[in-house]
């Protein structure tokens, strides 16, 4: 099809609002031309990424737009001299642009508003990550 019809299309549905969140993230393709909708889509929604940008293992995608995302760290103990590994989970809203985010997969969140009782994060960023064995075991750091 010609630009034209294409304009007219455009026209007849309506724009597709989306933003940019800034901070050197690129708005997803599925954002700019999908037709979902999101109010806490941090690229299409009423949300703005502040604070702090997190990396994590995406551990689980088992909620509706909500995925679990374990960091890990080490915490040295004076008394042993010696460093113990720990971690801790943080939910984050999963936009539908990234309805292709796996169990496993290394994402990037940004802290906004709080979005539900637990919820404080946006999935900003995945890259496919696949880890042989069970994830929810497994020790990275980032």
């Amino acid at each position: 099809p010609n630009t034209k019809e294409l304009l007219a299309k455009k026209a007849e549905k309506g724009i597709r609002y989306y933003k940019s969140i800034g901070l050197g993230f690129k708005t997803p393709k599925e954002a700019i031309t999908g037709t979902y909708v999101d109010r806490k889509c941090p690229f299409t929604g009423n949300v703005s990424i502040r604070g702090r940008i997190l990396k994590g293992l995406c551990i689980s995608k088992k909620m509706k737009n909500t995925i679990v995302i374990r960091r890990d760290y080490l915490h040295y103990v004076k008394k042993y001299k010696r460093f113990e590994k720990r971690h801790g989970t943080t939910a984050a809203h999963c936009s539908p642009c990234f309805s292709h985010v796996k169990v496993g997969d290394i994402v990037t969140i940004g802290q906004c508003r709080p979005l539900s009782k637990t919820v404080r994060f946006n999935v900003l960023k995945v890259e496919p990550f696949k880890i042989v064995g069970n994830v929810k075991k497994q020790f990275m750091l980032f």
